[in-house]
């Protein structure tokens, strides 16, 4: 009997969540995922459509515009990305959408191609959270000023060892593992009213639970709750640990960069 693997197709696929209902992006057990709820799709779609891979976790209640994950079909499936696209539309829960796929190169791997990825934090400023913004803002009441807390940010540019702003994983590897990394942009906007910071952070890679421990630093440093002096020895990389880790609300996996001959064309040319 010849057991050898039958021929595939390698598919990007993009996709937009809404994190509050999931457990995050990886699979875990008790599933509740958004990679469950996409391989779920995938197999009831084609039941030789056994996992996908993503460009990397998202935590609990993290949402994501520009999550990019890989999948790979058989060959002597017809349908293309658009098909693709449209069929798992139809079959994912609402929260999830897949906003683009392409077969793609069989060289291409959602996380070990991806050269850069770029997060957005909001924060609600008002006395008020807006009801729509549950979730999906973390509310500081009176947090500023803006320019004030852009300094801040601009502090962590470059690169430099981010231990102390990243939790441990508990997987063995804590102590030995890499944690110098590139942050090409750490900056601000303010929303049109005014009531809401957008901090946008961009880089060649996140430890888990950078983002947030970068905003909540950022946040006690404004609010004058971290000593300028310790907030250098944190950047310094010193045997300090950032002491406040900001709550998943907010935070949202906006894009994830490739190299250009992976990267997705228009949603109208993909196919």
């Amino acid at each position: 009997m010849d057991d050898a693997p039958l021929p595939t197709r390698r598919f990007r696929l993009d996709l937009a969540y809404d994190g509050r209902p999931f457990s995050g992006w990886q699979s875990q057990r008790g599933g509740g995922t958004v990679q469950d709820a996409v391989e779920s799709a995938l197999a009831a779609i084609c039941p030789a459509v056994v996992s996908a891979q993503g460009s990397g976790r998202t935590d609990a209640g993290v949402s994501a515009t520009g999550q990019v994950a890989h999948f790979d079909a058989p060959a002597a499936s017809r349908m293309g990305g658009r098909e693709w696209r449209r069929a798992l539309n139809a079959t994912l829960p609402p929260t999830i959408r897949a906003t683009a796929c392409r077969e793609i190169a069989p060289a291409f791997h959602a996380r070990f191609s991806a050269v850069e990825k770029t997060y957005d934090y909001a924060i609600a400023i008002g006395e008020v959270l807006p009801p729509l913004r549950r979730g999906l803002a973390w509310h500081q009441p009176g947090l500023g000023p803006a320019d004030a807390l852009a300094a801040i940010l601009a502090r962590y540019e470059g690169t430099r060892d981010f231990r102390p702003f990243s939790a441990k994983r508990h997987d063995g590897r804590d102590e030995a593992r890499d944690t110098r990394r590139t942050l090409h942009e750490a900056s601000l906007r303010e929303s049109g009213d005014g009531d809401e910071l957008v901090l946008r952070f961009r880089g060649n890679g996140f430890l888990y639970k950078m983002v947030r421990f970068l905003v909540g630093t950022a946040v006690y440093v404004l609010r004058g709750r971290i000593a300028d002096g310790a907030f250098d020895i944190l950047l310094d990389g010193g045997g300090a640990k950032a002491p406040y880790c900001a709550p998943a609300d907010g935070l949202t996996l906006v894009s994830v960069r490739y190299p250009a001959e992976f990267e997705m064309p228009r949603p109208d040319d993909a196919r």
